[in-house]
């Protein structure tokens, strides 16, 4: 693990996976506490493993070579876990003088993002595959001729600790826009995503959030979104805890 500027190269062909992932991970985990008093929300533990660890394993099992994470509350807790990865060269973002939350994180960071389309993969959620491999599936449908984001999108139905309206309405082709404020979609942004640097082109790591660039998109009807096949965890507050493992447990059984 260091903490320098990296440029990860990546075959032309369009089909090609990404060799480069952006991990976020540098939020307070308020909602967390008093779990997180002691401990970074990343490092929280599902089953014996750290929810960071599902994103980085799904990372390295589709070929990623080089993930920048960005750390700030108790960033040496954090530095110190990933410099136990040996599977793929971990880059530090470091936050520690002020949160840039998701899309000002990806701005500071995209020196060391490279040139070609990235995942984007929040760390405090992961789901539990199917048939299919997600991100395989992410990235075999990406189409950069098309598509300026592609976003994992879970149901509602596949889901587990999620209590909110939806995030999109989704058309036949898999064209995103938004739910409107008194309406409900099944809909729900799973925290993973493939993204093109250009997006970020020319901004300041400042605080903004990556919900910027994806209306931005919208705008251009180039928000897409790839169906999830499994299911969807997100651990937001304690008592979402036992219910990934239920989930798992659930899972293993059917």
């Amino acid at each position: 693990m260091n903490d320098r500027q990296t440029m990860t190269p990546m075959n032309n062909n369009k089909r090609s996976k990404p060799k480069t992932a952006m991990m976020l991970a540098a939020g307070l985990g308020k909602r967390m506490r008093p779990i997180t008093s002691t401990i970074p929300k990343p490092l929280i533990e599902i089953r014996g493993k750290a929810l960071i660890d599902y994103g980085l394993d799904a990372l390295a099992r589709n070929g990623v070579e080089t993930v920048v994470v960005n750390v700030h509350y108790l960033a040496d807790l954090m530095k110190a876990h990933l410099r136990k990865r040996k599977d793929m060269e971990i880059v530090i973002s470091d936050e520690t003088d002020g949160l840039l939350d998701s899309g000002g994180g990806i701005v500071k960071a995209l020196p060391m993002l490279g040139d070609d389309p990235f995942y984007v993969i929040n760390s405090d959620t992961f789901w539990i595959d199917g048939y299919r491999d997600n991100l395989d599936l992410l990235a075999e449908l990406w189409r950069p001729e098309r598509m300026d984001l592609s976003l994992l999108i879970a149901e509602m139905r596949q889901a587990t600790g999620y209590d909110g309206r939806g995030d999109f309405v989704m058309d036949v082709e898999g064209r995103l826009t938004r739910v409107e404020e008194r309406d409900m979609s099944p809909y729900i942004y799973a925290g993973a995503a493939i993204v093109k640097p250009e997006l970020f082109a020319g901004m300041e790591p400042e605080r903004f959030s990556l919900n910027r660039i994806f209306d931005s998109a919208i705008e251009r009807e180039r928000l897409f979104g790839v169906r999830l096949d499994g299911i969807w965890i997100t651990v937001g507050t304690p008592p979402a805890i036992p219910l990934a493992e239920e989930a798992f447990l659930t899972s293993a059984a059917a």
